[in-house]
């Protein structure tokens, strides 16, 4: 059985420099259009305005991109095994909305410590509730993300009727504001962590090397004994997590919680992934490629606020890369 991810199979040995390259390289595989794409974004907004290669600036940019970073790893793991999650955004809020009744002093009061822990297995059901929808109802992963996008915002309504919750310690607040070392902030560590983590884990680790055979063909996988429907509803429940992680993130940012939080999100994590060269259709992706994607999102929006150019007409430019890169994806599988 192949798995397809843009590398083909090593066949030196594990500690021979050529294999040691190659695994390397699969960090990364498929993402050289992407970051053509980065760097020619960067190079005409460096033309354009004064401010955008200012140290500065490129830490602004880092910050912003943070929760939908975060959010986009999760998506790359379902969108490799050929699923989509639409809940995302949703679950998000819901988390932060959980974190905030169980910590804040005006609600339960139980601290933050155990506002966060309930904020993330709560989102961990979402994610598992949604695996379970496609692998035992089997309804699309459309239609189950879907209904969850529903309910997960409903019920971050319920919790406060529809208001926000605001004032968190600052100690938590200051994990979005205070740079180490000069430049880097707790959460922008955290997003650069998991990164890191996941990278290792699909292009080291068995388990991860079957998400892409369950991508290419789940029935094949399935053949082989791979555990497709364990898996399915493991890496459901994992992007539920790291939404849930993204909500407690965007909360010490804004020093606030409240139940439209992450409205559209979850198009903005489909389009990064996409971008980053991830197939709609499964099999092909990867954690490089993905925060590739993450950056053209975050650089184009903050390179349009730096030129002036009007929130709708922002709308308009994201749209036209989104429906460019879903183009470009099926160009280049016809091709193949």
């Amino acid at each position: 059985m192949a798995v397809s991810n843009g590398a083909s199979d090593l066949k030196a040995g594990p500690g021979t420099p050529t294999a040691a390259g190659a695994k390397l390289s699969t960090l990364f595989a498929g993402t050289m259009g992407p970051l053509i794409g980065l760097v020619l974004l960067c190079l005409a907004l460096s033309l354009t305005t004064d401010t955008f290669l200012t140290v500065r600036n490129i830490l602004n940019v880092l910050d912003q991109v943070t929760v939908l970073g975060i959010m986009a790893i999760g998506m790359t793991l379902v969108i490799l095994i050929g699923g989509i999650d639409l809940s995302v955004g949703s679950v998000l809020a819901l988390a932060a909305m959980v974190m905030g009744f169980v910590a804040h002093p005006d609600h339960l009061n139980l601290g933050m410590p155990a506002g966060i822990v309930t904020a993330l297995v709560v989102a961990g059901l979402c994610g598992l509730v949604s695996g379970l929808l496609v692998t035992v109802t089997k309804l699309p992963p459309f239609i189950a993300t879907l209904a969850m996008m529903s309910v997960a915002r409903g019920l971050a309504n319920m919790i406060t009727d529809g208001s926000q919750i605001i004032g968190f310690p600052d100690w938590f607040t200051s994990l979005s504001i205070i740079r180490h070392f000069g430049f880097l902030s707790v959460t922008v560590g955290l997003m650069i962590v998991l990164a890191i983590i996941f990278a290792i884990f699909l292009n080291y680790r068995a388990t991860g090397r079957s998400l892409y055979a369950i991508g290419g063909s789940a029935e094949v996988a399935r053949l082989s004994g791979i555990p497709v429907k364990s898996l399915t509803n493991w890496v459901y429940a994992i992007c539920g997590v790291l939404a849930g992680l993204a909500g407690i993130v965007l909360a010490a940012r804004l020093d606030s919680v409240q139940p439209s939080s992450g409205f559209g999100y979850e198009l903005d994590t489909i389009a990064a992934v996409v971008i980053g060269g991830a197939s709609l259709s499964g099999g092909v992706g990867s954690i490089g490629g993905t925060a590739i994607g993450v950056l053209i999102i975050g650089v184009l929006r903050n390179g349009l606020n730096l030129l002036g150019v009007s929130p709708f007409i922002q709308q308009v430019v994201i749209g036209v890369v989104i429906a460019l890169a879903v183009a470009t994806d099926t160009w280049r599988r016809r091709a193949q």
